[in-house]
């Protein structure tokens, strides 16, 4: 499971994303570089990164679900995903 700290961490990326989306695209649209440079960097989108809903996870995100590998498997296994069952041929 992961820190409490990262999780938090990635919040508050994500809403300083929010924050400056609409100055950023005005930014971009003018070519001011400059200005783009000033905006915090975590201001920018390409920072954010996914985790798991339920732990925390970076690695092995499913982005259909939300959730990592192997959260998905537990729940998938316990039946608590519905229309998801083992595969058998």
């Amino acid at each position: 499971m992961a820190k409490e700290s990262m999780k938090a961490r990635e919040v508050k990326r994500q809403k300083l994303v929010e924050k400056y989306e609409e100055k950023r695209a005005a930014l971009k649209a003018a070519g001011d570089y400059e200005g783009l440079q000033k905006l915090p960097k975590n201001a920018s989108p390409v920072r954010l990164h996914n985790r798991c809903k339920l732990t925390g996870r970076p690695k092995g995100y499913m982005r259909q679900f939300g959730i990592s590998r192997v959260t998905f498997r537990e729940m998938a296994n316990q039946g608590l995903i519905p229309g998801v069952k083992k595969a058998s041929w």
